[in-house]
């Protein structure tokens, strides 16, 4: 049986769990941090229960995909090791807040996150390994999306590309990328448009790009934020976010008020995953970790992540999923503007390019 409750250390979480099975008579159930003496184990009768706990700490827009997920996991799981009952626990919120909470002591046994340097700061600490990439397939990413626009049914103010973001009266709402990967993705997304369209003028790009900044109306504190303000507050003309985030507005609590529109363009933007090392071997779940992260390149779960409109990394599973995640030209951040220290620094840090262009955004 399935439950869904809320709250963990203060933070609003989706929590998903299985009943544990009845402990053997005579034993007492221990927990992670506290240990107690094993009871003689009585001839013929059957091993206790081991009683597994994970938490997942990720991004905000994830928690859609990790709600399906989880239990696709468990029984997966249950099914391998028969003895053993497993809890999945989850933290959403902006991806880089969520890294931070890591680094400064919140016990996650995996990280899910959609930004590398959120994974690179946590290696930096020694939480996780520095070979963290190598430890799954496709650099440790099992799926991606893009950036895309969402505006009012039938598309009243006439957005077909990054260009008309820049139009007078245009209001854009997009997550802040001081704080967010959403937000940096969007932002970068319109840079690298900028590159392209003006033969990689860095002065007409930077023109373009305070231009669009302009237009923004709000800059929310995580990409779910911006699709509630957008879409149930009723604010701005567009929202510029990830695809899935889109699709789960038009097709969900959005429908019938929005649509989607696809830039010629665009940036892809990738969701690596982690183990974060020093928690699961000092909890002793080192190995359940990585069996959750492993079966995200399963058949079930990368075709769970295109029912969501995210961009499985396993080919076939992607390539039979054509008709609601269309062909569209993309750029990796990496390749365009370097590594992602160097993106950091060179655009998000206090004073960089980002606070240059974008003067009436929150510090």
């Amino acid at each position: 049986m399935t439950s869904y409750t809320a709250g963990y250390k203060n933070k609003t979480i989706s929590v998903l769990s299985i009943a544990g099975v009845a402990l053997t008579l005579g034993m007492t159930g221990c927990s992670n941090s506290e240990k107690t003496e094993p009871t003689a184990k009585v001839e013929g009768e059957p091993a206790a229960a081991e009683n597994i706990e994970l938490l997942n700490v990720s991004y905000d827009v994830a928690r859609d995909f990790y709600k399906g997920y989880n239990p696709l996991f468990i029984e997966h799981y249950k099914a391998e090791n028969p003895n053993s009952n497993i809890t999945v626990n989850q933290s959403h919120g902006g991806s880089s807040k969520q890294a931070l909470s890591v680094a400064n002591g919140l016990q996650a046994d995996v990280a899910t996150m959609n930004q590398g340097s959120d994974i690179e700061l946590l290696e930096q600490k020694g939480l996780v390994e520095a070979d963290w990439e190598s430890k799954f397939p496709d650099n440790a990413v099992p799926f991606t999306s893009t950036i895309v626009f969402l505006v009012r049914k039938d598309n009243p103010k006439g957005i077909k590309d990054w260009a008309d973001l820049t139009k007078d009266g245009v209001e854009i709402v997009m997550a802040n990328p001081k704080v967010t990967g959403n937000g940096r993705y969007a932002f970068l997304g319109a840079y690298g448009y900028g590159l392209k369209a003006f033969n990689k003028d860095e002065a007409k790009t930077k023109s373009y790009v305070k231009d669009v900044l302009k237009n923004v109306k709000v800059y929310e504190s995580g990409g779910r934020a911006a699709t509630t303000t957008f879409v149930q507050r009723g604010i701005g003309d567009v929202l510029v976010t990830f695809e899935n985030e889109a699709n789960l507005a038009a097709t969900d609590f959005g429908a019938g008020k929005v649509d989607i529109v696809y830039p010629k363009y665009s940036i892809k933007s990738e969701s690596p995953v982690a183990i974060v090392k020093t928690v699961t071997d000092k909890k002793g779940t080192t190995a359940a970790a990585k069996a959750y992260l492993d079966y995200l390149w399963s058949e079930p779960a990368q075709q769970l992540a295109a029912d969501l409109y995210l961009r499985p990394s396993v080919k076939s599973v992607l390539d039979k999923n054509g008709d609601k995640l269309p062909p569209i030209e993309t750029f990796r951040p990496n390749d365009t503007f370097g590594s992602w220290d160097d993106i950091m620094g060179n655009f998000f840090s206090d004073g960089g390019v980002f606070d240059q262009l974008a003067v009436n955004a929150p510090k």
